[in-house]
Formats: C-alpha cells, structure tokens, sequence
C-alpha cells in the first residue's frame, strides 16, 4: 500500500482542521440560542400574560384555548429556527470545507514546489550518463530566507564541491599519466637498445625483454586511464556514425589467431565521437579475444535497430564460466575474474570493460553483461538513436 504524500497529508490536515472548527463553532452556535429560549411553560405563561393578536383557533377548537394555540404556534417557530440551522449550518459547513480541502492542495503545492524543484535537480543529476557530468546544475532557489531556502543552498553548496572534486580528480589523473608516460617511453627506448646491442648477452636480453614486456604493460594502463578519464565527461560534439562501420573497421584490424571473430553487422546509427565508440567496440573485441577457450573459441559481434531507433551493440564470446555473482563488479577498474592484479598471467590492464562502460554512459548509453550459458560472456551496449535529420 503506497503512503500518501505530503501535499495529501497536509491537504487532509487543513480540511480536517477547519471541520473540526466549524463543528465546534456550529454547536456553540447552536447552544448559544438555545439557550435564549426559554421552557415551553414558561413560552405559554409569558405569552398569555402579554397582548394578543386574535388568532382564529383551528376547526372545533374553542375560542378560549386561542392564547395557548398562538404561544404553541411561537413555540413550534422556534424549533423550525434551531433545526434549520442545524442543517442549513450543516450543509454550508459542509460545501465550506470540500472548499478548505481544495484551497489547502492548492496552498500545500505552493509550499512544496521549493522542494520538489529540489528533487527535481536532484534526479537529473542521479540520472546523469555520465559520473559528474550533471553536477553543474544548482538549485539558486530565490524567495525568502526560511528554511527551505537555507536547505536549497547548502544543497547547492555541496553540488559545487563535488563538482570541483570531480574535475580535481579527472585533470589529476589525466596529468598523472601524461607525466608518466615520458619516463616510460625513454625507458622502453633504452631497454631496446640494451637488447639489440650485439654484445647484449644472453641473460641480458631475457632481462630485457621481461622489462620490456612489463614497461609495456604500464604503458597500456596509463593509456587506459586517459581514455578512461576523458570518456567519463559527456560528449559534447557529436557526429553522425554507424556502429556497422565501426564493427567492420574493428574485426579487420583485430588479431586471427586461435579466436575466431564472426561478425553479423546491422544498420546501428547513432551520434557520438567516432573515436570513443571504436575504442569502446576494440575493448569488446580484446576482452572477448583474450578471455576464451585455449581452442575453438570464437567473438561474434552485432549490431541492430531497436524499434525505439536506439543502437545496439552485443558482443558474445567463448570463455570460462563466469559466476553470476561476478556481475555486479565485471565493470569495475582493476577488476579480474580468477586473476589477481599483479602478477596474473592475463594481459591487460583490467580497464577495458570500464572504459566501454564510460564510453556508454558519456553517450547516453549503458553497457550491461551477463554469463554466456557454457562459458563466456554477452555484453549489450544500447545507444541512444540518431536524430532523424530535417527535410530540405
């Protein structure tokens, strides 16, 4: 059973409240006269001791009995008074408050528009693609200084230092690894030399190939996290681009070795950055080629239309089973199935399906995956549609 919502609470509040007083302020009301009339034997006594107006008795009375039929008469108006106005108040009591209830809706969705421009701004931003993206928003609620207005700027407040973190955090990582890659290029090109020099010995060269293989492995992570921290900002330019094209571009230039890459390309059009979503395409691709079986095993790649127009891309390999349970952090940096960080004889730097999740997000997309039944896995990317261009 879904609870009522403020607006309905406050709004049965004030109808409550105003009929309660009208009930209470209709009995005094009603007492109040009551008792300015005085008892029917004092009405009939008081009455045939005044002047009267002759009043023909009805049919067969008698004359004498006229005094007591005109007090009877005076006494039976004043009942008519008191239980008209018992009803009639009723009734406009009643017509009185369905009014209150309306009015109170009416006050309490004025009240509460503040807070629901809060909420508003707030789901925006939850529903953001991208981390961070919306949190430029504020609130800059105007009106009086109360407490709604002090709780809308320390919302705002707290939404200006997230964003400053955010962006803190985006250009340290992004200035991190372009320092990085400086001393890790010069590294590669001196172990190079060191390995092809003629006199390199034996021991030498294995060294320098391990080393060789391990400044690469950095340099494949900072390249990660660069990619990484540019895709998690939404795209702000966007072009028109096919995932079809892409798809083909990818599989021709992806490696042939024991995996095979089997490729079913449908018209997926859709708007972004063309270099983003090939990268989002190749890690697919990789992350399918380097996580199979030893023989046999195949990446099949395809895209189509849904009929909301939206682009969808599906990658499905062969590979060891994936536990369900894992699903909830496949996405997450760093994160290997089976494998630990350092040391695990698995390539890579564990960002690729991060990255195509950022990817997805900074376009408006999300990527979800889920255990191939057998072995492997089927990961989704859903795009939002290309607009369709205006007629000349």
């Amino acid at each position: 059973m879904n609870r009522l919502t403020i607006r309905a609470r406050l709004t049965l509040l004030y109808g409550g409240l105003f009929l309660v007083a009208g009930v209470l302020l209709l009995g005094v009301t009603y007492a109040l006269i009551a008792q300015r009339i005085p008892d029917p034997d004092k009405r009939i006594t008081s009455f045939q001791g005044q002047t009267q107006v002759p009043v023909a008795p009805p049919p067969g009375e008698g004359q004498g009995l006229s005094g007591t039929f005109e007090a009877k008469v005076v006494g039976d108006t004043w009942d008519d008074a008191l239980n008209a106005l018992l009803t009639q108040g009723g009734i406009a009591l009643v017509l009185a408050g369905v009014a209150a209830t309306a009015l109170g809706w009416l006050i309490a969705g004025r009240l509460l528009q503040p807070l629901q421009r809060m909420t508003d701004t707030a789901r925006r931003i939850a529903d953001a693609p991208a981390a961070g993206s919306g949190l430029h928003e504020r609130i800059a609620l105007d009106g009086p200084h109360d407490e709604v207005k002090r709780l809308a700027d320390t919302f705002d407040v707290m939404l200006e230092r997230l964003d400053r973190s955010f962006d803190g955090q985006r250009r340290f990582v992004a200035n991190a690894s372009h320092e990085l890659r400086t001393p890790l290029t010069l590294n590669r090109a001196l172990l190079e030399v060191a390995v092809h020099r003629r006199a390199a010995s034996l021991e030498v060269r294995q060294l320098g190939e391990t080393l060789l293989e391990i400044n690469g492995r950095h340099e494949r992570l900072l390249d990660g996290l660069l990619v990484l921290a540019r895709s998690e900002r939404e795209v702000a330019e966007r072009s028109y681009v096919d995932l079809a094209d892409i798809v083909e571009h990818v599989a021709e230039q992806a490696k042939q070795g024991d995996v095979s890459i089997l490729t079913e390309p449908g018209t997926a059009p859709t708007t972004g950055n063309s270099v983003l979503l090939e990268r989002l395409v190749q890690n697919l691709v990789e992350n399918g080629v380097r996580h199979n079986v030893p023989a046999d095993g195949w990446v099949a790649i395809c895209t189509d239309t849904q009929p909301d127009g939206s682009a969808v891309l599906v990658v499905t390999n062969t590979g060891p089973v994936v536990p369900p349970y894992e699903m909830s952090r496949i996405f997450e940096p760093f994160h290997r199935l089976n494998g630990d960080r350092i040391g695990s004889a698995v390539p890579g730097a564990g960002l690729g399906l991060s990255i195509v999740r950022a990817v997805a997000r900074a376009h408006g997309g999300e990527a979800t995956a889920r255990p191939r039944e057998g072995g492997g896995l089927v990961v989704t990317v859903t795009l939002p549609a290309a607009p369709i261009p205006a007629p000349a």
